[in-house]
Parts: structure tokens; sequence; C-alpha cells
């Protein structure tokens, strides 16, 4: 699926949808900031939340005391109410729009990246190889990455689309050699029509590059 067709999908979505009826919804997303906080305690870090659309992470983050915060999502409607919500403190966050396989990120930016419920939508391998290649380039070197994903008892599908599942060996094998996994965590998340679903967190550190053309085992 083109970029523009990603787009226009997830444009209805969140045209179509209040922030609190989408199924991945949480009034506050206690395990990543759990995450992020521990790996994290210079308040100055620099984090990127990919797919942070609505969320509300990024409020809970501001208001721990995180002052370099991105926000990049597919959906400029997602993004404005994320806006809109927080009034006057969006001047201290960065909003990005666009798609993360292809947005062009300055080299070693971050020191977490962050992606909760984006990465399982990549059901071609050309776009998962892209994205582990974006992460690669953003994050710094020694730098934390924390990725969510449906886990082997989640849906599959979401919004209309395909998905992935993972259990942790297989996430982190998405990744590769230069990913060292530091932990990995299960979550059963209730969503607002009250079904469960499973999430599975892999937090890494990025040791090292790996080569343009190299393979990701």
């Amino acid at each position: 699926m083109s970029s523009t067709r990603k787009m226009d999908h997830w444009e209805r979505v969140y045209a179509t949808r209040k922030p609190t009826e989408v199924s991945w919804y949480r009034p506050h997303l206690e395990l990543s900031l759990r995450l992020i906080t521990a790996a994290n305690r210079d308040r100055r870090a620099k984090i990127i939340d990919v797919g942070g659309g609505e969320s509300t992470l990024v409020d809970d983050l501001l208001s721990l005391g995180y002052r370099n915060i991105t926000v990049l999502d597919l959906s400029d409607i997602a993004l404005r109410v994320a806006k809109k919500r927080l009034g006057a403190p969006e001047s201290c966050v960065t909003w990005l729009h666009g798609d993360v396989t292809t947005y062009p990120f300055e080299k070693q930016t971050f020191d977490t990246w962050h992606d909760r419920a984006v990465f399982h939508f990549l059901t071609e391998r050309s776009d998962r190889v892209a994205y582990v290649r974006q992460v690669e380039r953003a994050v710094k070197l020694g730098g934390h990455v924390i990725v969510a994903t449906f886990g082997p008892k989640g849906p599959l599908k979401c919004s209309g689309l395909d998905v992935m599942r993972y259990d942790a060996d297989a996430l982190h094998g998405e990744f590769g050699r230069a990913f060292e996994l530091v932990d990995h965590l299960t979550e059963d998340h209730k969503t607002p029509a009250g079904t469960v679903q499973q999430f599975i967190y892999c937090y890494c550190r990025l040791l090292r590059p790996i080569a343009a053309g190299a393979r990701h085992t």
C-alpha cells in the first residue's frame, strides 16, 4: 500500500471515530511510560512516539518533565486533535506528519524510539526492512527502542487492515543483531468495546548500525 493510500485510510479512521473509540485507546499507556521513564532518567532525552496520533502518551511525558518530544503520525487529523487537547504545552512538541518507513529523519537524533501499534500493520517484508533501517538511522547508538505489537493471541485484523502477530523472539528477530534485547513484556489490553487484545512489548538498545543491504537476522 502506497503512503498516499495509507494516509487516506487513516484520515478516514480518525475522521469517523472519536479518540476514545479506536480499539487501541487507553487513557494512559502505563507500560510504555514505565519503560520510557526507566530508560530516560534525564528529562532532556529526545523521545519520538511513532504513530502517536491522538495518544495521551505525549501529555503524560510532558507532565513528567520531558521537553524534547516528537510525535509522528500518518494522520494529520489525529495530530490536530492532540495539539488541540494539549493547548499551550503543544509548543514543546515537534509534530511530524508522514510515513515512518520513508520520513527523512536526521541521523542519530533520538535517545528513545517508541511505537505502540504501528509495526504490526507492516505486512510487507519490504516495509518492515525499511522501518528497521529508519530506526537505525534516527536513533543514537546506545539508544532505546520500544516497540509493541499484537501478540500471538492478538487479532488478525485491525481497523479494516490485515496485521502481523509476534511473540517476543519473532519481534526481536525482525530487528536483528544490531539490537540488544533488554526486556519483553505482555499486556492484555481491554479495548473500548470490551474485548481483550494481547500486545507484546520488546525493549531493545541499538548497539550498532547494519550496513546498507545487509540481512537482518
